[in-house]
């Protein structure tokens, strides 16, 4: 019986682990910006200027505006509904439980990590076509994280609403609001009003007493 070759990976050099961090703060960075001005407010310049380092150096990494907008977007998105996807999957409970570990995740997200970068996904009509169906994209994967659950407290019982569409529109809206309301409190402050607006929220499903 012959064996076949194993492939071992080659290891991450230090200047691959370099650049890819160096890529994740200019994605991160230019998230931040579309968020707080919208697309057709910030240019290449603005991105270099907060950065602190040249035009030039970002047509390393992305030869043009759109394909940086894209990219900002997917890895903003794909981060964020990835960890509430897999929290959906491994966190044990009922659906309340689990409804409100999301609600609570979600806006802990928003105030802690991505206050400005929130708004990238309010799919404004000055977008370009691509990013803006991406970001449609990402919105209906990230949605269905939250209808899943609340779909499956309707069957179970456990929930209550007037409407599906309208229950998740009140709630991304109150979530979309959160760094507002939230991201200026201290620490301890803070966490109590991220888990009294996850509980408030939940009132929204008029779930049974626990």
């Amino acid at each position: 019986m012959s064996s076949q070759p194993v492939e071992v990976a080659a290891p991450v050099s230090r200047v691959q682990r370099k650049r890819g961090r160096r890529v994740q703060e200019i994605l991160a960075t230019a998230a931040e910006l579309f968020g707080e001005r919208g697309y057709d407010a910030v240019s290449l310049d603005d991105v270099a200027e907060r950065l602190d380092v040249t035009k030039g150096s970002l047509y390393y990494y992305f030869p043009g505006k759109d394909e940086l907008a894209v990219a900002a977007i997917e890895t903003l998105g794909a981060d964020w509904t990835g960890r509430l996807e897999r929290l959906a999957a491994t966190v044990e409970g009922s659906p309340h439980e689990r409804l409100r570990a999301l609600l609570r995740e979600h806006v802990a997200i928003a105030v802690g990590e991505y206050p400005a970068a929130l708004r990238l996904f309010l799919v404004p009509s000055t977008w370009p076509a691509d990013p803006r169906e991406r970001i449609k994209e990402l919105r209906r994967r990230h949605d269905q994280v939250f209808r899943g659950v609340l779909e499956e407290g309707l069957a179970s019982g456990d929930f209550a609403v007037t409407g599906v569409d309208t229950t998740l529109q009140c709630m991304h809206a109150a979530m979309a609001q959160a760094p507002l309301w939230c991201g200026g409190l201290e620490s301890e402050a803070r966490e109590r009003a991220l888990d009294e607006l996850a509980d408030t929220l939940m009132k929204l499903v008029a779930a049974a007493a626990q």
